[in-house]
């Protein structure tokens, strides 16, 4: 899975988002959007990429990755 194009996509989730939700709410929405029509190599990827830094990662997209990787967690402990 190429990082940059995932990167590119979910900053431009993220941009849809910052502006189309209420305040506070757009990482969440963002999270929401990429569990429904991400597969699990891209979310597993994406999530990969926010261990190893995140870098052009926008703020908001990196609280998106954050709530996919602690469900992540959540599921894989339960």
């Amino acid at each position: 899975m190429d990082a940059d194009y995932l990167i590119k996509m979910a900053n431009q989730i993220g941009a849809f988002f910052h502006g189309e939700s209420a305040p506070g709410q757009a990482p969440a929405d963002i999270a929401g959007h990429i569990e429904r029509f991400w597969d699990k190599r891209m979310k597993a990827a994406i999530v990969a990429h926010l261990a190893a830094g995140g870098h052009g990662l926008e703020p908001a997209v990196r609280g998106a990755v954050e709530i996919i990787a602690r469900a992540q967690t959540a599921k894989a402990a339960s």
